[in-house]
């Protein structure tokens, strides 16, 4: 059953968190930004199953739930979607590391990650985005990404 209610407000939410992403950029946050670009393609990519009718398992990483629920999304969705299932994966096995650093070694998080790693974080919650956009209906949701 689809619940549309439910997908534009995960969308809304990761639209949010996304415009925040630059701001903490600039702050040279770089782990945050990994962390809060987690979340922004967790929240994008669970709208996105529920647009489409399918209840997202309670879990950070929702790439093989995508893939095996495929057929349930328009062509140019479909296209994108070994991409979009691995900036799930990727993004969610950092999000731990991401807020909690390596604890083992003792080094916190914000001495883990890059301007890199953050600037491709940023790329990718962009695309994730984007195509949600375009599924649940562009208008319905206000963003300025």
């Amino acid at each position: 059953m689809r619940n549309d209610r439910m997908a534009i407000s995960y969308l809304e939410d990761a639209i949010v968190r996304f415009e925040g992403l630059e701001r903490l950029f600039g702050m040279r946050r770089f782990n945050v930004v990994v962390r809060e670009a987690q979340e922004c393609v967790e929240l994008a990519l669970k709208g996105a199953l529920r647009w489409v009718g399918v209840e997202p398992a309670k879990v950070h990483d929702v790439s093989e739930i995508l893939i095996e629920e495929r057929g349930r999304f328009p062509e140019f969705f479909e296209k994108a979607m070994d991409k979009l299932a691995e900036i799930s994966k990727r993004l969610a096995r950092e999000r731990g590391r991401s807020f909690y650093g390596d604890e083992e070694k003792g080094i916190p998080p914000s001495e883990l990650y890059t301007e890199s790693d953050a600037r491709e974080a940023i790329e990718d919650a962009k695309l994730v985005i984007d195509l949600c956009k375009k599924l649940i209906g562009g208008g319905r949701c206000s963003s300025s990404s």
